[in-house]
């Protein structure tokens, strides 16, 4: 099949973030930044064009302004290809005046908008994860099954499954029972993998699996519309299980790298794990890259710099500190001797001018980035954040919650929101 003529692709760009906050204070989740040069939105748009779908609509509500920026200027196609990426933003019309009310809400209020475009499926994406995979595959799975519905599922520990949506399948895959973040251990055992299939997979597992949804679906052109003619609002928990026995719904197991980027842990986490030697996320594939916005920036300079598992974006400059797994954003300065442990900073927007860095200087207000003789472990510095000089910053012992200057612990990281301006001398 030609997906390029055949589907589109919806990403859906998420409810508030809560669970990020406050990486979503002032941007959406799809918009936060990741791995020192991407957004997250990044990776299902880049998993879509080295899939051959170049139709491509990202369904966002909240702080969407830096989202738009960075679709606007990042993915060009040309005339020929008729492809496109396209935000639809919760709207008004004559027949509703609310905002989304979930997944599968979304997705209705927006149907008019896919109805435009030929197609004969329609491939549903999260905004949030991190993972690489050929849509091809579950596009070919979904048509060779004749399923109505096809949900990619991942092989998931059972004692690790909290919070996933789990389905018990036939070993032909069709979809027998879909149950939304069980927490009995009793369910839970009912819905681990049978024994011919885990018998089909790659890595034979130490303990129990089950299949955990990915968020991931295929649904044909009718089915979609027919499962949305009714005031459901979300896939997994309401949409999905309303179609078991009437709609032929089929599981596609993908058994490669796959992390969802819900909360600060999992995005610090997530973040850190690229800086391993062999990552568990490789994005030095050149047969399947990820695509984002092209800045033309400079050469990252490091001038007598301590370095060690450290991943740095482009533009930034360092001199006389100590880095130790950490990931570097664009445009980052980190001034002499300074250490960094765990550290994710995200960047800057902009230089400042010499003119700027002065005057600025005279209200007392620390230049962008980090400044001297600074001791910063476990944190995340959002973009645009100024730390002055012999500034220490560690979350060790201290409670989640708002703590001076505007920093924020969440599940035991650190976060100096973007923009924050963090005076000398300070410690938290």
């Amino acid at each position: 099949m030609n997906p390029s003529k055949k589907v589109l692709a919806v990403i859906m760009g998420g409810g508030r973030g809560t669970r990020l906050y406050p990486l979503t204070k002032e941007r959406c989740k799809p918009a936060v930044p990741l791995a020192g040069k991407y957004r997250l939105v990044d990776i299902p748009i880049s998993n879509c064009i080295n899939s051959g779908i170049n139709r491509i609509f990202l369904l966002t509500q909240f702080h969407t302004a830096s989202l738009h920026r960075h679709i606007q200027v990042a993915y060009h196609f040309d005339q020929f290809s008729r492809g496109f990426v396209d935000i639809l933003s919760a709207e008004q019309t004559e027949k509703s005046v609310d905002w989304y009310q979930g997944t599968a809400d979304a997705v209705r209020k927006n149907i008019q908008h896919f109805r435009a475009s030929e197609h004969e499926y329609v491939l549903i994406l999260s905004g949030d994860q991190l993972y690489r995979m050929d849509f091809r595959e579950i596009l070919n799975a979904h048509i060779k099954s004749g399923a109505d519905v096809t949900l990619s599922a991942i092989p998931f520990p059972a004692s690790k499954v909290e919070g996933l949506g789990l389905m018990r399948v036939n070993d032909d895959l069709a979809i027998q029972e879909f149950v939304e973040k069980p927490k009995d251990p009793a369910v839970i055992e009912s819905l681990a993998i049978s024994p011919a299939i885990e018998a089909r997979l790659r890595r034979k597992p130490a303990e129990k699996q089950c299949l955990a949804s990915m968020g991931i679906y295929v649904f044909s052109r009718k089915a979609l519309a027919d499962a949305l003619d009714n005031s459901m609002t979300d896939f997994g928990k309401e949409v999905i299980p309303s179609l078991l026995g009437k709609r032929k719904l089929h599981a596609h197991i993908f058994e490669g790298y796959w992390e969802d980027i819900g909360t600060v842990r999992a995005f610090f986490e997530t973040n850190l794990a690229i800086t391993d030697e062999l990552p568990p996320f490789n994005f030095f594939d050149p047969a399947a890259p990820i695509y984002t916005k092209d800045r033309y920036l400079p050469a990252s300079k490091l001038n007598n710099c301590s370095i060690n598992h450290v991943v740095i974006g482009d533009g930034c400059i360092a001199r006389n500190c100590s880095i130790t797994k950490s990931v570097i954003g664009i445009r980052s300065f980190i001034g002499d001797g300074s250490h960094l442990n765990e550290v994710v900073m995200m960047g800057a927007d902009f230089y400042e001018t010499p003119e700027q860095q002065a005057a600025t200087g005279k209200r007392g207000v620390p230049g962008l980035g980090i400044g001297a003789n600074c001791r910063i472990t476990r944190a995340i510095i959002d973009k645009n954040a100024r730390i002055g000089d012999n500034v220490t910053l560690n979350p060790e012992g201290k409670p989640d919650g708002a703590h001076a200057h505007g920093i924020i612990i969440r599940d035991g990281v650190l976060v100096v929101p973007k923009g924050t301006i963090v005076p000398n001398g300070a410690s938290v």
